[in-house]
């Protein structure tokens, strides 16, 4: 019997592609869309679960937050308008 299971995919821009990846499986696609890098994940996932006989549900992975320090990257506008200002001081 086919049913229909949900997974997680994160989605990151990387150049002119966004990287779209499976998280309970571990598996990656690219597109340059959002839609068609998700699109080709499930073909991706689909693939991945027919070939290696892969029983769902998957347990999902368990996700939580966390804070780190780090300077924080002023945008280019800044950067120039601080620039300018040291050259007439």
């Amino acid at each position: 019997m086919t049913e229909t299971f949900t997974l997680t995919a994160k989605v990151q821009k990387k150049g002119d592609w966004y990287i779209s990846s499976c998280l309970e499986l571990d598996i990656s696609s690219q597109g340059k869309t959002i839609e068609e890098a998700v699109s080709n994940l499930k073909e991706a996932v689909e693939l991945y679960i027919e070939i290696e006989g892969i029983d769902l549900p998957v347990k999902r992975p368990f996700l939580t937050k966390f804070k780190v320090k780090g300077k924080k990257t002023e945008d280019k506008k800044t950067e120039d308008k601080k620039t300018e200002n040291k050259k007439k001081n």
